[in-house]
Order: C-alpha cells, then sequence, then structure tokens
C-alpha cells in the first residue's frame, strides 16, 4: 500500500483548492461579461453555432440596411417623377391651348417659351440625386444624365442598379432616364421640343394631332414608372417587415446559445465562492504542520 506523504498531501489539497478557484474564477468572468461562452472550450458546439448565429444576424443587418438605401431611391425617384408629371400636366394644357384657333403668333410663342422653360425643370428633376449620385442616370451614378440648355442629349446608360434584399433576392432600385424622361431623339424630351417647334411655325395641324399624342403618350410613360416605382416601394416593406422578423429570431436564438442566465450565474457564484472559502479553511488545517512543528 502506498504511503500518503505530506507532501502529496499539500499537493492535493493546493490543486483542489487551484480547480475551485479556477471554477469561481469563469463564473466571475461570466457574470462581468454577460456571456455564457467566454472562450471556444467552453463549449465547441455551443460556440460553433453561436458563429454561424452571429453570420446570419449580420447578414440580416445588411439586408435591411439595403433595404432602406433601396426604399429611399425609391422615395427620391417617385418625388422626381411627381415633379416631371406635373409638369407634363401643364404642357398638355398650354398645347390645348396653343393648338386652338383663338391664339394668334404672339400668343404661341409666349406657350413655346414657357414650354421650354418646362423643359429646362424636368431636365433638372431628371438630374435628381439620392446621396450624391444620379438616380436616373443609370449606372453612371456619378455622370449628370441632362444638361441644361438646348442638347437634350442622355449622357447615362441603361443598365440597372441593384440591391440584395434577401439571399439570392436583388431588387432593381432605378429608372432609366432615357427611357422615362427620354433625349434628342424620342420620349417626352423630343415630344416637346417638336410641339415648341410647331408653335413657333404656326403648324396648328401637327399641335392638334401629332404633338398632343406624343405629349400624351410621354404622360403615360410617366404615371406607368411610377407604378413601378410604387410596386418596388411596396416589394421593399414587404422584405423590411420579413427581415425585421428574421433578425428577431437569430437574436433570440444567438442570445440563448452565448448569454449568461444572470440570476442562475449568481447562485453558482455565491455558492462557488463559499465552497472556496471553506476549502481555504480546511486547506490551512490540513497543512499548517511545518518542518519547525517536526523538529520540536
Amino acid at each position: 500500500m502506498a504511503r500518503i506523504t505530506e507532501n502529496m498531501t499539500t499537493a492535493r489539497v493546493l490543486a483542489d483548492i487551484q480547480s475551485i478557484a479556477t471554477r469561481l474564477s469563469d463564473t466571475q468572468e461570466r457574470l462581468a461579461s454577460g456571456k455564457q461562452l467566454t472562450k471556444p472550450s467552453d463549449d465547441p458546439f455551443a460556440v460553433g453555432r453561436a458563429l454561424q448565429l452571429r453570420d446570419d444576424v449580420a447578414q440580416t443587418n445588411q439586408y435591411k440596411r439595403n433595404v432602406l438605401e433601396a426604399s429611399s431611391w425609391q422615395t427620391i425617384t417617385d418625388t422626381a417623377l411627381g415633379n416631371v408629371g406635373d409638369a407634363v400636366k401643364r404642357a398638355q394644357e398650354l398645347l390645348v391651348e396653343g393648338s386652338s384657333g383663338t391664339v394668334g403668333p404672339e400668343g404661341r410663342q409666349a406657350i413655346a417659351s414657357e414650354l421650354s422653360q418646362l423643359v429646362e425643370q424636368i431636365k433638372s428633376d431628371a438630374n435628381t440625386q439620392y446621396a450624391g449620385r444620379y438616380v436616373f442616370a443609370g449606372a453612371k451614378t456619378t455622370q449628370q444624365p441632362y444638361t441644361p440648355g438646348a442638347s437634350d442629349a442622355y449622357a447615362g446608360d441603361t443598365n440597372a442598379i441593384v440591391r440584395e434584399v434577401g439571399p439570392g433576392v436583388q431588387v432593381q432600385v432605378n429608372s432609366i432616364g432615357s427611357t422615362v424622361i427620354g433625349d434628342t431623339n424620342s420620349g417626352l424630351l423630343k415630344a416637346l421640343r417638336d410641339a415648341i417647334s410647331d408653335l413657333n411655325a404656326g403648324n396648328q395641324s401637327a399641335l392638334s394631332t401629332t404633338d398632343l399624342q406624343a405629349l400624351s403618350t410621354a404622360a403615360d410613360g410617366i404615371t406607368n414608372e411610377r407604378a413601378v416605382v410604387g410596386a418596388r416601394a411596396a416589394r421593399l416593406d414587404a422584405a423590411s417587415s420579413r427581415l425585421d422578423e428574421v433578425l428577431g429570431v437569430g437574436t433570440k436564438l444567438l442570445s440563448e446559445t452565448e448569454d449568461t442566465d444572470m440570476a442562475q450565474t449568481a447562485i453558482d457564484y455565491s455558492t462557488q465562492q463559499a465552497v472556496y472559502t471553506a476549502a481555504l479553511r480546511a486547506g490551512a488545517q490540513l497543512i499548517q504542520p511545518s518542518l519547525l512543528d517536526f523538529l520540536k
């Protein structure tokens, strides 16, 4: 039978006290941090799950930021299109007036002048920016799509800008200026320029037929684009609500995985502290004899 020496007893007592002190320190750290998992060795499986949940929550937050930006883009776009729509309505009223036989050359020139101002107003609205980016310029968001003055050339492109609002789910956020507003050769701007030219030339036949029809078609295009923007906004609102639900579930699961049960941990800490104190007292009694005691 092995003989238990004083050194063995002392080493065992100290090891037990150190073990209790380590558990007490770990519990104290959980209380201080509020986290159940303070290092990977606490629970490797739970730590891996917590890391995955953290990634999921971070990704969901990014989707929410994308939705917020896309929604703001739609609000800015809709406001600009609303202004353009108001300008087009005024242009239609002026063209109806100008196409009547009761307006003389001076009256037609005055109407043509006001239409020219409406063209500049429309191009100004088409140069609307969101966060420093031109919303009607296609993917050329740093390029002003229209310039003031006689030229109605479109300087943007026809590329879509999309934002990812969910795993594999993308939404186009921009409206293309050349399609909605037109340019030198087509669309709203050309319809207005043709009407101005016919007013100055006194071409009442064209004013009352082709010009009015072209302007009416352009007005329908503005209305249709606003409907598209509204549908996008509704889709983004739905995506935002869905992401809120996903974020709530993910955050709850993450909390359940890594957060400390503060009440239970406080009880554990109190218990372990009492055990530690008792162990110190018992240990002090066990290893109290010293070399002088043996020499007496």
